[in-house]
């Protein structure tokens, strides 16, 4: 069974972040995600990831469907391939991919095809390898007069004649397994930096006359690494572009998409249009028939079919179908809106449930709440739903219709088809079918107010 070597071991300095490198979060998953999910796409189901820096961390974040090898001392990267060796059976006759850990770019099918290419030439090494305009920084692929690849050499190593080489090491390989660990076991730190390093496997299986073949791509953009956050925001971009470009194709209309940010992980059914600036990530699914936008905020958030969204932040919430929210609405967790609820502007949720064709129009506050079907919420009411040290709901049944500035003081029943006053303060159950008014009785004085307003 063909299997891949993940090299996530390391710090990162230069992305100078308490988060390891290979944890940077790219629209909305962590870096080395993406290489496990390239991998996946190419085939390669059984993969070892090599830890090291922050290692609880990387193992919490990918979980249990990958292995793990651990590399206590970064001494380069043949010594971390060597650690994740004890996890693959020596006797084990395929082939064995090792990848970096901050690739996010890395196609599955440019991984399909590098293993493709090193199966048709029967080659013990092959190399994903690229043409840099400004190779600096990179190991540079060094061919002998027939073309054939016979050493990496890397550039604290090079010669001046080696460094305006612009064929260059993209990191990622593809080996014969039994020739990987032959080569493997004579390579020594012999270099600049005193580590074992992985490009010397190259140059011993040449020596060796084994074949040795590169496949050059032309997308350079998918061998970028990842070191700091200026790439880190390069790499954003393409993803971003890649994820757009994804869903127009099946469908979405993207009306600006230099201005529209959807992660990678949303989905989005057809016919739906998503208005500029407007951000979407999380686990989101979003119906068809939809407007989302402009200037709106979606996170994590399950809804249905021609739902529009205009202006406002949505978190952790689930929204039916025919449902309308904003302007400037806030909807927060655990907020859950059947069929045809219609949410206005200027109106909080947070952890309630609205009924079916329910209306909270404008200027509301509706907290730890369940709200029936056919209600109507007047503007300016709130939920009174804490004292300072606990959190109380609010139940308004079905049919109830709350007049404008009313405060509803939890926790507190209000009963089907009842009806409150405007400008009630409700502190007490309120029956089915009843008129409840909570306000103080206006008083009239008497008083010269024809000067008001003039000047003495």
């Amino acid at each position: 069974m063909d299997k891949a070597i993940v090299l996530a071991a390391g710090k990162g300095t230069r992305m100078k972040s308490k988060l390891a490198k290979v944890l940077q979060p790219l629209n909305g998953k962590g870096m080395i995600q993406y290489v496990v999910d390239a991998l996946a796409g190419a085939g390669i189901t059984e993969q070892i990831i090599v830890v090291g820096h922050q290692q609880e961390q990387v193992r919490q974040h990918l979980g249990e469907t990958v292995k793990y090898a651990v590399q206590s001392e970064q001494l380069g990267t043949g010594h971390a391939v060597m650690m994740a060796q004890k996890e693959i059976d020596p006797n084990e006759d395929g082939l064995v991919l090792v990848v970096c850990g901050d690739t996010p770019l890395l196609r599955g099918e440019t991984i399909a095809g590098l293993i493709a290419a090193h199966q048709q030439r029967g080659a013990a090494a092959t190399i994903l390898t690229c043409d840099f305009a400004e190779p600096t920084g990179y190991g540079r692929i060094i061919r002998d007069e027939q073309g054939q690849v016979k050493a990496i050499v890397e550039e604290k190593d090079a010669g001046e004649n080696e460094k305006r080489i612009k064929e260059i090491n993209t990191g990622t390989y593809c080996f014969h397994s039994k020739a990987l660990w032959g080569a493997l076991a004579q390579i020594k730190p012999v270099n600049a930096q005193g580590e074992y390093y992985l490009t010397d496997v190259i140059q011993i299986l040449g020596r060796n006359l084994a074949k040795v073949g590169a496949h050059k791509i032309d997308r350079v953009e998918e061998t970028m690494g990842i070191n700091n956050k200026v790439q880190l925001a390069e790499a954003a971009k393409v993803l971003r572009h890649r994820k757009l470009v994804s869903l127009m194709e099946e469908g979405v209309t993207i009306v600006d998409p230099d201005s529209t940010f959807i992660e990678d992980e949303v989905k989005i059914g057809v016919d739906t249009v998503i208005y500029p600036f407007t951000w979407i990530g999380g686990e989101t699914v979003i119906g068809e028939d939809c407007f989302i936008g402009p200037n709106t905020k979606v996170k994590s958030v399950i809804m249905g079919n021609r739902v529009t969204i205009d202006q406002s932040t949505v978190f952790n919430s689930r929204l039916g179908n025919d449902c309308t929210v904003g302007p400037y609405a806030y909807l927060r967790p655990g907020t859950v809106l059947a069929d045809k609820v219609k949410v206005g502007d200027f109106v909080e949720l947070k952890k309630s449930q609205v009924g079916m064709g329910s209306k909270i129009p404008h200027l509301s506050y509706i907290g730890d709440s369940f709200i029936g079907a056919g209600v109507n919420i007047g503007a300016g009411t709130i939920t009174c739903n804490y004292d300072g040290v606990k959190k109380y709901n609010t139940r308004i049944e079905d049919g109830a219709f709350v007049g404008s500035n009313t405060n509803l003081v939890a926790p507190v029943v209000v009963g089907k088809g009842a009806l409150i006053g405007a400008g009630s303060t409700i502190t007490k159950d309120i029956p089915p079918n009843t008129l409840a008014i909570a306000r103080s009785k206006q008083i009239n004085l008497k008083k010269n107010v024809e000067k008001r307003g003039k000047e003495e």
